[in-house]
């Protein structure tokens, strides 16, 4: 027994060899479910439901995983998780990949099996539903609860109908009787109702059970034509209901270890038309028991006491029985290995020879025993064997019926007799009287080894020369072909091997040692001689049918012979495919029933047989196509006529020609190994293998160079569609280069306007500015010299007045010299204003231009920390672009390199720029040491100045004092002579009036002679006021030098400032 765990898997096979399940059991494969946690538990199988076909499976476990179990294919599925357990499954439905599952939650789901889907989601009850019974055209579904039950419409998903029952009576089982339109009801209080499904009318009600039994129904089973309703309870008792007389015609009484029956259900059987008599009744005990409801026989059991069936389903072909264990295991039984020994023929019929004495015979002759207790089977012992009788052999029988007698007790003369009246064996029967005939040893173990060895080279590629739709007996053809070419050397090069073989493995696909052994037998006996011309046909064999051709048709014979046809056009076809071209299938049966019967001459009677009966189209027949196409194909003939005509042809067939006193009589394959076949030309064979051999080898060299240059052009397409990707890569990486190239140059562009418009605005504010400074410098300068204009033009005025004025007014000369004193000492102080004006203004220059170099500075500083985060920014676009296209070797050291460059060229930069940083310091270091020079010498020269003004201020002083004394002393000599004058002036008005113009005159004289003194003094004056004024001005244009070199050296140093800047700028 093989056991099979599906753990985690979500699909594989079943069983990993070929089942051959035992007769005591019959079980194919065990099922369990297992987690894969650390401890493991098992999960177990709640429901079981076949499909319509009986080859599908479906099973649910109490955690709601669902398989489908493939048995033809070998194959489980899980097709859904529904995370609830499952209480009832149906899965023969109309739409074949869809099943129903009843959940705990009282909803029913329909699942698509093959996309996995949910189809739809029905709703309505309100207890657990433990049935869902669907309907044979699996167009309708009814579910059952315990308070209710429901009719859906599985076209639509809706509920149609709702059977609405009291509280006090519950109920037990909805379903739908096979194969017609009725629906039966069965209740808990033992009532039964049948209801038409389209109208739902009440058919009939069954009546009551007898009241001698007190058995309440609990479990329902019918047949498959839906005319007999088994019912069974907490008893040992089944009742059989005939639902079309409405009566319940039989009451059978289970054995004593039954207590109460769990489950019923029906065995079908391909030849009883529906009418199934084999019923399977489960107890308490978890023992399942088949019984015969006709005879009451009890056939087989499954299940034991320790490993006892839950529930249990049946295939609806009969060949599957799925039982859930008690365990939570999933068992699959094969009914054919269950019921080999029932279904074993009665033994064979025995003529009596001779009566013995009376005396002789006891009641122990004839036995008949029926056991009420577990049954064994058959093949362990024989005294549990039910109504078995034992007939007594011939105790007189002659040693030559020893040859006629077979294995299994059949009698080959009397198989002979029986088929000569019937024409063929009975169908139930054919294989196993087949078996018998040929005495097949049935050796496993040697029929193992050749199957092992695997598919011979020969049969690789069967399928290319002969096409079979059928994939499961292409295979089972392939491995017999296999076994016999590994068996003997000859038949991996017989040509015409498959066509021989295909109608047995066809009709023993089931079985591959039986068709083998088939196979063999029919080499060995009824192909004699077949391989001495190898490779060409069989002359001699088709020599000896010639003969007999001859000797009974020499027509038809001559026929063949005028229009050049040879026994390997009329009979070889026939041979090779062993008729199975021209003949039907149950003619070919019929005609092999008596080809293993007979003598192996008898396969070749049979072609004469079949060209003599067809000799009337044969005789039509003109053209080597026509014959051909007859050879080949199927014609109207009746196969009992050639049978006839081939017995009568063994009969009336001369025994110098016939084939038996040529042909070897029947030897069957020895037991346990294969007899050596070596019937053939060994040296041909060999040259043969040996050439095909070679060739093999050099079409495997030739394959395997082959495949080296496809594998090569493959690698060379998948390079070339690799390079084109690459290319195709490459050009899209390009231009979305070339596009982030242009954008970038684009927004340099952009940024390159934007610098061009701010340095423009820039220009425009500067040349603003310097034309505002040449306008205040113009102002200035214009205020300046309309200054010294004016001072000119006043001091041109001073002159020409003082020179009108020294002509017109000699005593108004002292004041003006005052007032020329009074004016250049007013003058001084306006150009110690206007310096020191001068002074604040080139200080504020200074200042300005000490903001305007730290504005300068700023934006250097500025610009520096700009180029320094435009660095890292290309520093980080540089990395984030190595990092994209690291694959890229070449490219990225390439722009390695150049990023490398650049950061050479901007450490140069650095360094030159720290190099003009380091020379700016020492030239600014220089300059404070000059300007500390220049303050400290114009601190020096203020103070000479100083003291120079205190000494000139002092002789100033001096000159005053000087000038007031002289002053004083002329306003006295003035006034002296002016008293003189008045003292004077009486006594000259006393004298004689006559000479008034000549005193007047006199008078005047004195006065002229004061003036002409006072010219004297003046002129004095004059000169020393001369020499001082050319003093005067010497100082100032000394002064005003001194100015100009101060103005001189400022300029020049805010010059030098001005230009470092722009050093740094370049």
């Amino acid at each position: 027994m093989q056991s099979t765990d599906l753990g985690n898997k979500e699909s594989g096979k079943i069983w990993h060899r070929k089942p051959s399940p035992a007769t005591r059991d019959g079980i194919i494969v065990n099922i369990i479910h297992t987690t894969s946690d650390y401890l493991p538990k098992i999960l177990r199988f709640l429901n079981v439901a076949f499909d319509s076909s009986g080859d599908c499976l479906l099973a649910g476990d109490h955690q709601g995983n669902i398989y489908v179990f493939d048995l033809s294919g070998n194959r489980f599925t899980l097709v859904q998780r529904t995370a609830q357990a499952c209480t009832a499954l149906a899965f023969a439905l109309r739409r074949k990949s869809e099943f129903l599952v009843a959940l705990a939650d009282y909803s029913v789901k329909c699942f698509d099996a093959v996309t996995k889907e949910l189809v739809s989601w029905m709703r309505g009850h309100e207890s657990s539903i433990f049935s869902i019974s669907v309907h044979a055209s699996g167009r309708y579904a009814i579910t059952t609860s315990s308070d209710t039950a429901q009719l859906w419409d599985l076209d639509t998903f809706q509920r149609k109908r709702k059977l609405n029952i009291l509280q006090s009576v519950g109920i037990q089982k909805v379903f739908f009787l096979p194969l017609n339109n009725t629906i039966l009801s069965c209740f808990k209080d033992n009532s039964i109702f049948a209801w038409e499904c389209d109208t739902l009318f009440c058919k009939y009600q069954l009546p009551a059970p007898p009241e001698s039994s007190s058995m309440s129904y609990k479990v329902f089973a019918v047949t498959r034509d839906g005319r007999i309703l088994a019912a069974g309870g907490k008893s040992n008792h089944l009742h059989l209901w005939c639902l079309e007389a409405k009566q319940l015609f039989r009451i059978i009484q289970m054995p004593t270890q039954v207590r109460a029956v769990r489950h019923l259900e029906f065995l079908p059987d391909s030849f009883d038309a529906g009418s199934n008599q084999v019923l399977g009744v489960l107890s308490q005990d978890g023992i399942m028991r088949f019984i015969n409801i006709q005879s009451c026989k009890l056939l087989f059991e499954i299940g034991s006491l320790d490993e006892g069936i839950s529930s249990s389903v049946i295939s609806p072909h009969g060949r599957y029985i799925a039982s859930i264990m008690e365990n939570g295991s999933l068992n699959i039984y094969s009914v054919q290995a269950l019921t080999q020994e029932i279904n074993k023929p009665p033994p064979p019929l025995v003529k009596v020879i001779e009566d013995l004495p009376k005396s002789k015979l006891t009641s122990g002759d004839l036995k008949m025993k029926v056991t009420s207790g577990r049954v064994q089977r058959p093949a362990k012992s024989r005294e549990n064997q039910i109504q078995t009788r034992i007939l007594k052999q011939d105790l007189t029988g002659k040693v030559d019926n020893k040859e006629n007698e077979l294995s299994d007790g059949l009698n080959k003369k009397r198989l002979q007799i029986l088929l000569k009246g019937y024409g063929e064996y009975p169908t139930k029967y054919r294989m196993f009287i087949w078996r018998s005939l040929l005495q097949l040893p049935e050796n496993h173990t040697a029929f193992s080894s050749l199957i092992d060895k695997g598919i011979h080279v020969a049969f690789l590629n069967l399928q290319k020369k002969y096409p079979i739709k059928s994939r499961k007996l292409l295979r089972v053809l392939q491995r017999t072909l296999s076994a016999l070419a590994h068996w003997s050397a000859i038949f991996s090069d017989t040509p015409y091997l498959p066509l021989l073989a295909f109608p047995f493995v066809k009709l023993f696909q089931n079985n591959q040692l039986i068709c083998f052994e088939v196979v063999a037998t029919l080499i060995i006996n009824w192909c004699q001689h077949w391989f001495e011309y190898f490779p060409n046909p069989p002359i001699n064999i088709l020599s000896m049918i010639e003969n007999v051709l001859a000797f009974h048709d020499k027509e038809l014979l001559q026929h063949f012979i005028d229009h050049d046809i040879t026994s390997q056009l009329y009979a070889w076809p026939l041979l090779e495919t062993v008729f199975s071209e021209v003949l039907t299938r149950e003619e070919w049966l019929k005609l092999f029933d008596n080809v293993f019967s007979n003598h192996p001459s008898f396969l070749l009677m049979t072609v004469v047989a079949y060209n003599v009966c067809s000799r009337a189209p044969l005789l039509n027949c003109n053209f080597k196509d026509d014959f051909e196409y007859f050879f080949h194909h199927r014609n109207n003939l009746d196969i009992s006529v050639v049978i006839r005509e081939v017995y009568h042809l063994m009969d009336t067939t001369p025994s110098d020609i016939h084939p038996d006193s040529m042909l070897d009589v029947f030897v069957s394959l020895t037991k346990g190994q294969y007899p050596v076949f070596n019937q053939y030309p060994k040296f041909i064979v060999d040259y043969q293998t040996q050439e095909r051999e070679r060739i093999r080898n050099d079409e495997l060299d030739y394959l395997r160079e082959r495949q080296t240059v496809e594998s090569m052009q493959a690698e060379v397409d998948q390079q070339k569609v690799e390079d084109e990707a690459w290319i195709q890569k490459q050009e899209l990486l390009q231009k979305a280069e070339e596009t982030r190239r242009e954008m970038l140059l684009q927004e340099e562009a952009r940024v390159i306007q934007q610098r061009q418009r701010l340095a423009a605005v820039k220009r425009e504010l500067k040349v603003k500015e310097i034309h505002l400074q040449d306008a205040a410098r113009r102002r200035f300068l214009k205020f300046q010299q309309d200054r010294r204009e004016m001072e000119l033009r006043r001091l041109d005025d001073e002159i020409e007045r003082k020179v009108y004025m020294r002509d017109q007014e000699i005593a108004t000369t002292v004041k003006d010299l005052e007032m020329r004193h009074l004016e250049l000492e007013s003058q001084k102080r306006l150009y110690e204003k206007n310096f020191t004006r001068n002074q604040e203004a080139v200080a504020k220059e200074m200042r300005e231009d000490a903001d305007a170099y730290r504005r300068k500075v700023d934006l250097e500083e500025h610009t520096f920390h700009r180029l320094l985060e435009t660095d890292e920014t290309q520093n980080q676009k540089t990395q984030k672009l190595i990092e994209e296209n690291l694959a890229k070797a070449e490219q990225a050291c390439l722009n390695t390199d150049w990023r490398i460059q650049a950061l050479h060229k901007q450490r140069s930069d650095d360094l030159q720029r720290h190099e003009r940083y380091q020379e700016m310091a020492k030239i600014l270091r220089k300059n404070r040491r000059k300007e500390v020079e220049v303050l400290n010498a114009m601190m020096e020269e203020e103070a000479n100045k100083w003291e120079e003004a205190e000494e000139k201020d002092f002789c100033l002083k001096s000159e005053k004092k000087a000038s007031a004394l002289s002053d004083a002393s002329r306003k006295w000599f003035l006034e002296k002579e002016l008293d003189d004058a008045l003292d004077h002036a009486p006594h000259l008005y006393d004298k004689v009036p006559r000479c008034q113009n000549e005193q007047v005159a006199s008078s005047c004289l004195p006065k002229t002679s004061q003036l002409n003194d006072f010219s004297e003094v003046d002129s004095s004056t004059w000169t020393s006021l001369n020499q001082r004024k050319m003093q005067w001005d010497a100082m100032e244009r000394d002064l005003m030098e001194r100015v100009r070199n101060l103005r001189r050296r400022l300029t020049a140093q805010a010059r030098s400032r001005c230009q470092t800047p722009r050093l740094l700028a370049t």
